[in-house]
C-alpha cells in the first residue's frame, strides 16, 4: 500500500509547491516534552509540510554541534524513547511526523513494541541513519502492514547502482544528504552537488528532499530546482532554543516556496 507520508508529500509536489520539513529535537524546550505539542502547533501554523522529530541519543554520529547540544539538553530533561512515544500519543496534529533516531534507543525499547506503540499517533515516517540498508530487516518486518515509512538516506558518495538499490520500493521520501559530514555544516557544497541531486531526482519514484547544511532561503530556492524540497534542522533548533522570533518569517517563506 502507498503510505500516508508518500501521498501527503506527492500532493504538495503536484500542487507546484516545494516541500519543507523542519527538524526539531524532542524535549529541547523549557517545558521538556510537555512543550512538544506547542512547537508542533507553531510549525503547523506556519505552513510546513511535515515535521522531523529527533530522539536524543548520547552518541549521535550524524549530528553536528547544534543538534548534539540540543540532544544533551533534552537528555538532561529525561527524554527517552518511552517518554517521547507517550508524548506523541497525546499530540493532535494534521501533519505527518517523522522520527529521526539511532538504532540503539529503539532496540532497547523493543522494535515490535516501539512500532506498535506508535500506532494511532501522527508518526508516519522513521529515519535511522546508523542502520545500514543490508540490516533493514531488523525493523522492516515490524513496519510491514503499518502506515510508517522507513526513509532511506542517499549520500554524495553513493554510486548510481547503490542509489537504485537504496531507493527501490522506498516510501515516504528519499533523504538526499547534501554534504559529506554531520548536520549544520553550511555553505561548503561540492561543485557537482546539483548534478548529483538532479540525477537522483530523475530515478526516484517518490519525492527527494535535500538536507544537511540547508540554512538560507537561497538554499531553499536552489535545492527546490533539483529536488522536491528541503529539510532544515540546525538553523531551526538553534533559533527555537535562543527564542529568536525571526525564525518564523524564514519558516513561513520557505514553506510557501512555489516551483
Amino acid at each position: 500500500m502507498t503510505k500516508t507520508l508518500t501521498q501527503h508529500l506527492e500532493a504538495i509536489k503536484k500542487a507546484g509547491k516545494g516541500i519543507f520539513v523542519p527538524y526539531i529535537m524532542a524535549g529541547d524546550h523549557e517545558k521538556g516534552l510537555a512543550g512538544l505539542s506547542e512547537t508542533i502547533s507553531f510549525l503547523e501554523d506556519l505552513g510546513v509540510s511535515a515535521i522531523e522529530i529527533g530522539l536524543p541519543f548520547s552518541d549521535p554520529v550524524a549530528d553536528g554541534p547544534v543538534i548534539e547540544a540540543a540532544g544533551l539538553r533534552s537528555l538532561g530533561r529525561h527524554t527517552s524513547a518511552k517518554t517521547l512515544v507517550a508524548a506523541l500519543q497525546q499530540v493532535d496534529t494534521q501533519l505527518p511526523l517523522i522520527i529521526m533516531t539511532y538504532f540503539n534507543p529503539i532496540f532497547q525499547y523493543g522494535l515490535k513494541d516501539f512500532v506498535a506503540d506508535l500506532a494511532g499517533t501522527p508518526v508516519k515516517g522513521l529515519i535511522i541513519p546508523d542502520l545500514p540498508h543490508e540490516h533493514e530487516d531488523f525493523i522492516q518486518p515490524q513496519l510491514a502492514g503499518t502506515d510508517i515509512a522507513l526513509i532511506p538516506l542517499v549520500s554524495l558518495t553513493t554510486g548510481l547502482a547503490r542509489q537504485q538499490e537504496l531507493i527501490k520500493n522506498a516510501q515516504g521520501f528519499i533523504y538526499a544528504v547534501a554534504i559529506n559530514g554531520v548536520t549544520g555544516k553550511s555553505g561548503d557544497y561540492r561543485n557537482d552537488l546539483d548534478q548529483h541531486l538532479s540525477k537522483l531526482h530523475d530515478i526516484a519514484e517518490i519525492p527527494v528532499l535535500t538536507g544537511f547544511g540547508v540554512s538560507t532561503l537561497e538554499d531553499v530556492a536552489r535545492f527546490n530546482q533539483v529536488s522536491d524540497g528541503v529539510i532544515v534542522g540546525s538553523k531551526i533548533v538553534k533559533a527555537l532554543h535562543e527564542k529568536d522570533a525571526s525564525i518564523a518569517a524564514f519558516i513561513q517563506a520557505a514553506a510557501a516556496y512555489k516551483k
